[in-house]
């Protein structure tokens, strides 16, 4: 099912062309050449610090009043300290395919105060998140191992531990597994917004009248779902009433209306066929934002995958807030087969949404399941992919299936579905067959 492209996607990808898988151009600077603590030329908006870790062989805890602890055998990172402003925090290492065993936790001090939090554990577990193996992305040479970003809020001080596991928990004296080479610290200032943009949601009281849509194209008005079909059979050059299987498109924010820096990404982009699944996942960044800070985070993500992982573009192809507010995630256009790394083993004929937040404990808010409902009732609508059925996708390559296995997979699919992880948390995984049920009804099914 091809769909509406220029008139559909705003400044952003107004421009856009469908080419060719391309190599990866270098257009990501390698900023872990720099000094320590490099930033971006004060032009660019944001800027992200990286400190390199080191042995710990010192008591630490006490900025916070902690008990003394001697830090443990083969334990990395670095003491209490103040740093330039910051409200996201990841670790990352040299090798992409190096696992690190054990744990990251961060420290960090709000800006302008003397409060320090507790300790705040990372996701280590981040390798499902990423370009499939083989792929130009995956073997550009920029790619490092890293850690899920945390969200921490402005903050001017930060600490962090990385103690590896032992190679044997039940033996005291069994020697610690090695931890990856080139452990760094990165902190990232997403910089400020770009401009005032109303949300919706619950935190904005919106009323759904697209009357307030902004006309700079910071944002997508929402469509009836005639108008999305009529649309598309005008577009596509097909006979009215074709496609009816295909959901409203809903209100979302573009990459300009989040505030995403284009010079950061490549300038390039890769396409798939079509997009025959959608693949669920949370982005273990925390549940502490509120929604006029998502932007930030989505621009924090962003510039942490990119610069400080050494991915082409942020890795989802949509996000979605706790309140209930879509935004367009990388780049090639929303209404196209826009070749994602979110799912390793499954970015081909695929999208990633994304809902800012951490769900394994923490229920996700109604507003962010019903935009679930919405995003992939139109997404999956443009390429005739019913939510409430089956599809079959081809492995890339992971660690639940090989490659080249044909594996047949739900619609609306769980991350955890395509590869072993956490991912999409526990308590949002349970929320998808509702999310199918809604999306199919919006379908007209």
């Amino acid at each position: 099912m091809r769909a509406f492209l220029a008139s559909s996607i705003g400044v952003t990808c107004a421009a856009v062309l469908v080419l060719p898988p391309a190599v990866p151009a270098g257009a990501v600077p390698d900023t872990h050449t720099a000094p320590a603590e490099s930033v971006e030329p004060p032009d660019v908006p944001g800027s992200t610090q990286s400190l390199p870790l080191s042995p710990l062989p010192a008591p630490s805890g006490r900025a916070t009043g902690e008990p003394t602890r001697t830090a443990e055998a083969g334990e990395q990172g670095l003491s209490e300290r103040e740093v330039r402003p910051f409200s996201m925090v990841g670790v990352v290492w040299d090798d992409v395919d190096t696992e690190l065993r054990g744990t990251v936790q961060v420290r960090t001090r709000a800006l302008g105060t003397t409060r320090w939090s507790g300790w705040q554990e990372l996701e280590t577990h981040n390798a499902e998140h990423a370009a499939d193996p083989g792929s130009a992305e995956r073997e550009s040479g920029t790619v490092r191992g890293s850690t899920a970003p945390l969200w921490v809020g402005a903050s001017d001080g930060v600490a962090v531990r990385v103690r590896p596991r032992s190679t044997d928990p039940q033996d005291r004296n069994a020697p610690a597994v090695p931890l990856p080479t080139g452990l760094r610290l990165e902190l990232v200032d997403p910089g400020k917004d770009p401009q005032p943009l109303r949300a919706a949601g619950a935190e904005a009281g919106d009323t759904g009248d697209d009357r307030t849509t902004p006309l700079d194209g910071s944002v997508l008005p929402a469509l009836s779902k005639a108008q999305t079909e009529a649309r598309s059979e005008a577009e596509a050059g097909l006979a009215p009433g074709a496609q009816p299987y295909i959901g409203p498109r809903p209100r979302i924010i573009t990459r300009k209306g989040w505030g995403a820096d284009e010079k950061l990404r490549e300038r390039a982009f890769v396409y798939t066929k079509s997009v025959k699944a959608a693949f669920i996942h949370h982005s273990a960044t925390g549940n502490s934002y509120k929604c006029t800070q998502a932007p930030s985070v989505l621009r924090g993500i962003y510039r942490y995958q990119v610069k400080s992982g050494g991915w082409r573009d942020i890795g989802y192809n949509f996000a979605v807030d706790k309140c209930g507010n879509i935004y367009e995630g990388r780049a090639g256009g929303v209404t196209k087969a826009v070749l994602g790394a979110h799912t390793r083993g499954f970015n081909s004929n695929s999208t990633g949404i994304a809902v800012l937040g951490t769900f394994t404990s923490s229920n996700p808010p109604a507003a962010a399941v019903n935009a679930i409902a919405k995003l992939t009732a139109w997404k999956l609508g443009l390429f005739g992919a019913n939510p409430q059925g089956r599809t079959t996708l081809v492995s890339g390559g992971g660690n639940k299936f090989k490659k080249g296995k044909k594996v047949k997979l739900n619609v609306i699919s769980g991350h955890r579905d395509g590869f072993a992880t956490e991912c999409p948390g526990a308590r949002l995984y349970k929320k998808l067959g509702s999310a199918r049920t809604s999306s199919a009804h919006l379908q007209g099914r």
